[in-house]
C-alpha cells in the first residue's frame, strides 16, 4: 500500500487508500484549512512527539448515531441525581490540555502533542472545535472536546478526574446533538468504553457517505450552549 506524502497545499489523496492499519498519509500541517479538509473527508491526525505528523482513516469506523445512545442504569443514576453540571465552549483550552495530561491505563504519553493543542485552540476560536465541560462547584472535574462540521461531530479525547464526569458529559452532549439535528458521532477507536454507549463499527465506504450527508447541513458555528439545564 502507498502511504503519500503531504505538502504545502491542504489536500488529501482519497481515504479510500489508507493501508489497512488505516494509515493514509504523512506530513503536511495542522493548519485549520488542512484540518477542515481532513474532517470533511473522514480523516484525523494522530501521532505522538518523535513522529512526523500522520493522517488516519480507519476501516472499520466506530461511529454512534445518536438516537442509539445507550445510558446504562448507573450513569442515568448519576444524571437524575444532578452530580455534576456541565456546560460548553467555556473552557476549551483547558479540557483539551486536561486531555493531553490525563494518564491512561492503555497508553503510555499522550497523543494530543504541544502543536495538536494549538491548532484545535485555533479551531475552536475559529468556531469549528468545541468541548463540554463537567463540574462539581466550581472545580471542572471532567470534560472532552471534537470537531463539528455539518450534522456530524467528531470526538476527538474525554478526561475526568472523578468517576463518571466524561460519561455523563458526553451523553449529555449526544443528548443534545440529537436535538440539533446531528446524524452521526465520529468516535474513531474502538474501544469498550464506547460500545458500551451504542457506538457501532460500519464500513469506511458507509462512514464516508454519512459524512458526505452531513457535510449537506449548515454548520452550527461559533460558541455552543445548552438548549436548557444540563
Amino acid at each position: 500500500m502507498t502511504i503519500y506524502r503531504l505538502f504545502d497545499e491542504p489536500v488529501f489523496p482519497d481515504p479510500e487508500e489508507a493501508d489497512p492499519d488505516g494509515l493514509l498519509a504523512v506530513g503536511g500541517d495542522l493548519s485549520p484549512q488542512r484540518l477542515v479538509n481532513a474532517y470533511a473527508n473522514g480523516i484525523f491526525p494522530w501521532y505522538g512527539d518523535d513522529s512526523p505528523i500522520l493522517w488516519w482513516s480507519t476501516n472499520p469506523r466506530l461511529v454512534l448515531f445518536p438516537k442509539e445512545l445507550h445510558v446504562s442504569r448507573s450513569l442515568r443514576r448519576v444524571l437524575n441525581k444532578k452530580t455534576f453540571t456541565f456546560t460548553m465552549d467555556t473552557q476549551f483550552s483547558s479540557v483539551i490540555r486536561q486531555c493531553a495530561c490525563c494518564p491512561r491505563p492503555e497508553q503510555e504519553g499522550s497523543w494530543i502533542v504541544e502543536d495538536m493543542v494549538d491548532a484545535y485552540v485555533t479551531l475552536h476560536e475559529l468556531g469549528f472545535a468545541h468541548s463540554v465541560e463537567a463540574w462539581q462547584g466550581e472545580t471542572l472535574v471532567g470534560g472532552l472536546y471534537g470537531v463539528a462540521l455539518g450534522s456530524v461531530f467528531y470526538g476527538e479525547s474525554m478526561f475526568y478526574h472523578v468517576p463518571d464526569a466524561s460519561k455523563a458529559a458526553f451523553a449529555v452532549l449526544v443528548a443534545q446533538l440529537e436535538r440539533w439535528g446531528f446524524n452521526l458521532i465520529d468516535c474513531q477507536q474502538t474501544t469498550h468504553h464506547l460500545l458500551r454507549f451504542g457506538a457501532r463499527e460500519v464500513q469506511r465506504y458507509e462512514f464516508l457517505q454519512k459524512v458526505r450527508e452531513g457535510l449537506e447541513c449548515p454548520s452550527r458555528s461559533g460558541g455552543w450552549t445548552f438548549d436548557g439545564p444540563a
